[in-house]
């Protein structure tokens, strides 16, 4: 069983920086692409970022490109998700999930899923 625990959300300013971690439990960490999605109230949960196995592909959303960005640290079977000139509109909760075979954008390419981290983002 894959457990997933997020971290470092909380509240922040328009235009600030949060980063977001994803611990991860097990042995096979580095075998698996990672995914970030969020949750809005009232919302569906959307795809935020992704990143494959060793690190050397990435996808973004169209809303946070240039302003996000994923990596991970194997050794420490850790994702994060930096966060830059945060927006309103980027209030959410933020899950990590493990790819289920490669990488996409849909919820359901993804097998194992953390509880969720809050964000908000104050105008």
């Amino acid at each position: 069983q894959v457990q997933l625990v997020e971290s470092g959300g909380g509240l922040v300013q328009a235009g600030g920086s949060l980063r977001l971690s994803c611990a991860a439990s097990g042995r096979t960490f580095s075998m698996y692409g990672m995914g970030w999605f969020r949750q809005a109230p009232g919302k569906e949960r959307k795809f935020v970022s992704a990143i494959n196995w060793s690190g050397g592909t990435t996808y973004y959303a169209d809303s946070v490109k240039g302003r996000f960005t994923i990596s991970r640290d194997n050794a420490k079977n850790t994702v994060y998700l930096q966060m830059n000139s945060l927006k309103p509109e980027d209030t959410a909760v933020y899950y990590c999930a493990r790819g289920r075979s490669g990488l996409g954008y849909d919820s359901r390419q993804y097998d194992y899923w953390g509880q969720g981290t809050q964000v908000t983002v104050s105008s």
